[in-house]
């Protein structure tokens, strides 16, 4: 099992700091640093300062987001990163949610499964350097009846293949991901419950005619270090709240039905009715410690170790930890923790 890191946004006040992540996070051998985006900072500008400032990591997107860039962008960005970063960029994309799409991007949030399918097509078609021929519900291309004639991308990536990941959660989402993906990003992944996750994908690989093999299950955890479990948890206590609470509507908001899923269905209606109402710490207090404690590495280095095993057992293969909302020392410190961990656990 691989390790990764999550720099979560930019523009936080931390940016000095991400920097000094990353290059740390290099030094230690992590296989891949992640950058993400909302409605701050984009994910291409800041992975493009990493991967110049970095030598051997891979720098990828978590996540560029499908409402924000036509395919055929995508793919001229994922080949710029690809070129100016030696080879070591990966894609990984999500819908967002509807808020976000609608109300920043102004483009609908309808048929995100179609949608997505059919963007992968095109970046695949784009990224092959064929000339760009589509005709699909979303996008045409060329546009019919105008001066428009097929294009083929002009830059030449490291790579042949640039690996494809697709941030997932719902059922549908995840068998999709595992038919025409190449990894998955998951979030809030426990290894008792697995299977939610798993199963489905599963079922998507074996429609493509294949296995999990080869197939990089990617998912983020927070970590805390320290001998205080109960403390460390309290940590990440105002993290969980606001994906439970905070992220999406009351009526679509797809990690409060993760919460659901997982069999919290009293306190993720509690967490997102105090969320919803600007009690956020009251949404924090009501977080479970056990939805905490399973889906984070908390406390010493021993136990931390065990919980890797865990999340290996279960076919974890790239494990990307997010250190977020500590100090530069703290954030170093659960790096190096990470890797030791990973040691004592015999994953290395």
């Amino acid at each position: 099992m691989r390790l990764g890191i999550n720099l979560g946004y930019w523009g936080l006040g931390m940016d000095a700091d991400n920097i000094t992540v990353a290059q740390e996070a290099d030094r230690l051998g992590y296989s891949v640093c992640w950058a993400a985006e909302a409605y701050g900072s984009d994910a291409a500008t800041v992975l493009s300062f990493v991967a110049a400032r970095t030598e051997r990591i891979d720098v990828g997107s978590a996540i560029f987001q499908i409402p924000a860039r036509t395919p055929a962008m995508t793919a001229m960005t994922a080949a710029t990163l690809d070129t100016l970063s030696g080879g070591r960029f990966r894609l990984g994309l999500g819908v967002s949610g509807p808020q976000v799409s609608e109300g920043w991007y102004g483009v609908k949030f309808d048929k995100p499964l179609a949608r997505t399918r059919e963007y992968v097509e095109i970046i695949r078609k784009a990224m092959s350097r064929e000339r760009l021929v589509h005709e699909g519900a979303n996008w045409t291309l060329p546009l019919p009846g105008g001066p428009g004639k097929p294009l083929k991308l002009t830059v030449h990536p490291v790579r042949e293949h640039i690996p494809l990941y697709i941030a997932a959660i719902g059922p549908k989402n995840l068998e999709q991901t595992g038919e025409i993906a190449d990894g998955w990003l998951g979030i809030f992944f426990a290894p008792e419950h697995a299977a939610l996750s798993l199963d489905p994908l599963r079922a998507g690989r074996a429609k493509a005619g294949l296995t999990l093999d080869g197939f990089d299950l990617c998912p983020t955890v927070t970590i805390s270090v320290g001998e205080d479990v109960k403390a460390a948890a309290d940590a990440q206590r105002s993290y969980a709240a606001l994906y439970i609470g905070g992220m999406g509507s009351k009526e679509k908001n797809f990690y409060n039905q993760l919460a659901r899923r997982m069999g919290y269905e009293q306190a993720a209606d509690e967490i997102q009715e105090k969320y919803l109402a600007k009690d956020y710490q009251g949404a924090a207090a009501a977080v479970p410690h056990d939805l905490i404690d399973a889906t984070s590495l908390l406390g010493p280095k021993e136990r931390i170790a065990e919980r890797m095993q865990a999340y290996a057992a279960a076919g974890v293969t790239t494990l990307t930890l997010a250190p977020a909302g500590f100090t530069l020392d703290e954030r170093i410190a659960a790096l190096r923790t990470g890797v030791e961990a990973l040691e004592l656990a015999g994953l290395a």
